[in-house]
């Protein structure tokens, strides 16, 4: 399934993970409804669930589920959008139309979500059935977003705390040069990371772990961030993806077409690329050593005495020419 010509992972990915609460089950979901399909992911941070559904599979369940329906899946698909959106997107599980949804966990680890409402007058029944999600779908969209997002939230933090003590300096620099407060109730203590680290673990960190289930809130601050984050990874895997593809495409254009000529005058077409390197290197290297093997011979001519003349002359060797120049 893709929307807008891109696919359907990333554009869910970029979609927020939004608290829902169905049946008073706490739930964090995200949701990507198409033409005539849809993806659903579904949290309560003990497990992930998803669903994917195309326009066959829709078309087959909804006339499981409403036996007098005989309408193509296009006909139907915008009311089940219609009520199901809201449910998944923080809603409180009844719509305006009196929609009514509930969640049924089953034993083998699944969970149901069921809904009913109307349409053109006659009750209209969906049902999501979710299974476990693969642990590479669970990083994809869960965990590696959230240790992006706790690494720039520390980054953020550090950065905040520099500056505290940049501005103790300035106050100090302040009244090192005669300046005074004139509200007392406006003044604090000197910052000091470590003391205000630990005091910060010992207050906050009970407080936090009791309300457990508020943790599964997204804010509209960490709904931001959270689509920054995946936003950035997204366009920095795209950008790392072309150029590793020019990398590839480039060698193969610059590969000329080797070809040379026999002593015959006979062109000669060119073999694999690794074979054409070492007969070319053997040919300089032979090339090389006939040329230097030449040079003593002229030098010792000088010299030779009656016995090397008597010597039958041999014919000139030929030099080895590389069939690749």
């Amino acid at each position: 399934m893709e929307v807008s010509g891109a696919p359907v992972e990333d554009i869910l990915l970029q979609r927020p993970w939004l608290p829902v609460s169905i049946c008073g089950c706490q739930l964090l979901a995200k949701s990507l409804f198409g033409e005539t399909a849809y993806h659903i992911l579904l949290t309560d941070m003990r497990c992930v669930w998803e669903e994917r559904m195309d326009a066959a599979a829709i078309q087959s369940r909804a006339q499981e589920l409403n036996r007098r329906l005989r309408a193509p899946v296009k006909a139907f698909f915008s009311h089940l959008c219609e009520v199901a959106k809201p449910c998944l997107s923080g809603s409180d599980g009844q719509i305006e139309n009196k929609a009514q949804i509930s969640l049924v966990r089953q034993e083998d680890g699944n969970i149901s979500m069921k809904l009913k409402s109307e349409l053109a007058g006659l009750p209209f029944y969906w049902e999501f059935h979710c299974t476990p999600a693969p642990v590479a779908l669970v990083c994809f969209h869960l965990v590696r977003p959230l240790l992006m997002m706790s690494r720039l939230l520390q980054r953020r933090v550090e950065q905040l705390g520099g500056l505290l003590m940049r501005k103790d300096a300035e106050i100090q620099d302040y009244r090192e040069n005669g300046a005074t407060l004139s509200r007392e109730r406006l003044q604090t203590d000197v910052f000091e990371e470590q003391t205000y680290r630990e005091d910060f673990m010992a207050k906050a960190l009970p407080l936090f772990c009791s309300e457990w289930q508020n943790a599964l809130g997204f804010d509209a601050e960490l709904q931001e961030l959270y689509a920054a984050v995946v936003s950035h990874g997204n366009a920095r895997k795209r950008k790392l993806s072309e150029e590793h593809s020019a990398e590839e495409v480039e060698p193969a254009t610059k590969e000329p077409e080797l070809i040379s000529n026999s002593p015959d005058g006979a062109s000669v077409s060119s073999e694999p690329a690794g074979k054409d390197k070492k007969q070319s290197n053997n040919g300089e290297a032979e090339t090389r050593g006939a040329k230097m093997a030449d040079r003593p011979k002229v030098q010792q001519s000088l010299p030779v005495t009656s016995s090397a003349a008597e010597r039958p002359t041999s014919k000139p060797k030929k030099k080895k020419v590389g069939l690749f120049r």
